[in-house]
């Protein structure tokens, strides 16, 4: 009893802090997916701008490493298009460029201005790299007024976590390790670059705003009032694949980006 009682603290005290997107094996997928599939000239450029030491997976998870020094950045992780609405909406969902989709912008223009001092490309790629990775993380596109899924507490095959890190890494810690997954994702990925690596920073943030409202909470199962959510298997068999995608997209998106602003 003692022991359940300090997971569901320690699940409580993981919920207080800010929401991250992906955990370092998702973001680190993301950026491998992206580099695989970078031009000659792009890759030539991430390296000028990173250095001869740095891939775009070894700095993918730097933005979360930051939040708490920098709070500012906090909001610039997610886009809140309410749960109940079918389009986003720059106006009410991103007032002052507070919100992935804006710093996504602002972080192209900034690699992409060679004038700009080295330190600070530098940054905006490496903003940039998580960013992209978190806009496809559903409950990072979507507010049902529960902090991106922080509140709703769920129990994971027996551990207690809430339904925001059951997406950022609960379940996709369960599909296996990065080395196995990356080559079925990169192949995925490969195979749809040109279909899914279309459209602007808003279309693929209200395309994984319809992910949550149909998968996320619209397949969540049922509990009783007070008690957590029981991610069941069926919840899971319909989550996994979401994740692949979301995955395999986020990387084709990256890749493109990148071989667009760096030419």
């Amino acid at each position: 009893m003692w022991l359940m009682h300090k997971l569901w603290v320690l699940a409580a005290l993981g919920g207080a802090l800010p929401a991250l997107a992906w955990g370092p094996e998702g973001h680190s997928l993301v950026a491998r997916i992206a580099e695989a599939q970078l031009t000659p000239a792009a890759r030539a450029r991430v390296i000028e701008i990173l250095g001869p030491n740095a891939t775009l997976a070894s700095i993918a998870s730097w933005a979360d490493q930051v939040r708490r020094d920098r709070p500012k950045s906090g909001p610039w992780h997610y886009i809140d298009i309410p749960i109940d609405k079918s389009h986003g909406d720059m106006a009410r969902d991103c007032a002052s460029d507070d919100c992935v989709v804006a710093q996504i912008q602002l972080d192209k223009k900034a690699i992409a201005d060679a004038a700009l001092p080295a330190d600070q490309r530098r940054e905006a790629l490496m903003f940039l790299v998580h960013f992209i990775g978190d806009l496809h993380q559903p409950l990072h596109s979507s507010d049902n007024k529960d902090k991106g899924g922080n509140d709703v507490k769920v129990m994971l095959f027996g551990e207690p976590r809430n339904l925001h890190s059951t997406w950022d890494s609960g379940l996709l810690g369960r599909m296996g390790k990065e080395e196995d997954l990356y080559p079925v994702l990169l192949k995925e990925a490969e195979k749809h670059y040109r279909k899914w690596s279309k459209g602007s920073p808003m279309d693929w943030a209200e395309k994984t705003h319809k992910a949550a409202q149909k998968i996320v909470y619209g397949k969540l199962p049922h509990g009783a009032a007070g008690t957590p959510v029981t991610i069941t298997a069926e919840y899971e068999s319909l989550a996994d694949p979401l994740i692949r995608v979301q995955i395999e997209k986020a990387g084709d998106r990256l890749a493109r980006t990148l071989n667009e602003t760096l030419k």
